[in-house]
């Protein structure tokens, strides 16, 4: 099968792999599938990801049909088209229990293309599979749910919750990649008073405001910070989220929270911000972390259902799953092509059979 493989800081090379077995069969624990989906920031490539280990299969988001399955799986059967959640759940550990998936300790958590093989192939083992998949609705299609894999509730759990976003609010995000833009499509769900949107790129500001930012500041040319404390009568945001994952935003962020505001980090950052506690701690600032969980996954699943929430909008370019490599060069030009989101599509195997197919394997895997 066609899949990425990872070889080392910016080096990666679209490749044939062995089919994923059942690892029983193959203690190596390597599941291989199709993806539909790029990472909005390849940190894997850019080295900021140092436990990936060269041979590995990136790709931790995707939509697929299920060929076969372990023994341990009671729910899902050959046939069932599935959404392959960004986390995996062993649903046993205590972390687990607590809904609190991305820091499972029973073997799940977020592990495709990070400490196993991810979802960018022809073919997945997914492991935990009763506990970490979705069965979508036959009536949706794959890109009006394949961003519940990652982006969504990402930018919902770790961004709009965390930061404890409430009706009237003003909330500032910094970053208006997908991630960013994602948290402002989100936050819309809690009727905040506004939303500012924070930037470098003019194209991401107007993708911006046509998903509902009220104010868009483009920081190259405009004072961010100044403007954020003249929209607030001088006060700050009441929540800001960073979506960009460097130093500079970081920072940022708390410097425009107003006292007694809430920071939420969702940034992956390879390197060290500092924190500057001699201004934050007299101002009763909240600062939170996370990894995303996918608890609210079936919630905002619903919400596509019934019409609520339209994530269409992100998927800007689409590639065969043969032109992976062009698909990264597009992404990586983001700047030029305007690229959100990078789809990679697969062609049929057979009559019978799609290259987005899955083989699952069970939570006692």
């Amino acid at each position: 099968m066609k899949a990425l493989v990872y070889h080392a800081p910016r080096l990666s090379q679209l490749g044939r792999e062995a089919r994923p077995r059942d690892p029983g069969a193959d203690r190596r624990d390597r599941p291989d599938r199709l993806s539909h989906d790029l990472w909005d920031r390849p940190s894997h490539l850019k080295g900021d990801v140092p436990e990936v280990r060269p041979g590995t299969i990136l790709g931790h988001e995707a939509v697929g049909t299920i060929v076969e399955i372990g023994a341990a799986v009671t729910t899902l059967e050959p046939g069932d088209r599935v959404l392959v959640s960004c986390i995996t759940s062993c649903g046993r550990c205590a972390f687990c229990r607590e809904g609190r998936y991305g820091l499972c300790t029973g073997g799940g958590g977020w592990i495709f293309g990070h400490v196993i093989d991810g979802l960018q192939a022809e073919y997945a083992r997914v492991p935990f599979a009763d506990t970490s998949v979705y069965k979508l609705p036959p009536e949706l299609t794959d890109e009006q749910v394949l961003f519940l894999a990652d982006i969504l509730p990402t930018a919902f759990e770790v961004g709009v919750l965390n930061g404890g976003l409430a009706p009237g609010d003003t909330i500032a995000i910094v970053g208006a990649g997908p991630i960013g833009l994602a948290t402002v499509l989100t936050a819309k769900l809690y009727t905040p008073g506004r939303i500012i949107a924070i930037d470098l790129a003019d194209s991401r500001m107007e993708k911006a405001r046509e998903l509902g930012a009220d104010v868009t500041i483009n920081s190259a040319t405009e004072d961010a910070l100044a403007r954020v404390m003249e929209l607030t009568g001088g006060l700050g945001a009441d929540v800001a989220v960073e979506a960009v994952g460097v130093p500079e935003t970081f920072e940022l962020c708390t410097e425009l929270v107003r006292p007694g505001g809430r920071v939420a980090n969702v940034g992956v950052h390879g390197h060290p911000a500092t924190l500057h506690l001699e201004k934050l701690w007299i101002r009763d600032v909240t600062i939170t972390t996370g990894l995303v969980d996918t608890v609210t996954t079936p919630r905002l699943l619903k919400l596509i259902v019934e019409g609520r929430l339209d994530a269409r909008p992100f998927a800007t370019h689409r590639f065969p799953m043969g032109e992976t490599m062009a698909a990264y060069d597009t992404f990586a030009a983001a700047a030029e092509t305007d690229a959100l989101k990078v789809v990679l599509e697969a062609e049929p195997v057979s009559e019978t059979r799609a290259e987005s197919e899955l083989a699952l394997v069970g939570s006692n895997d």
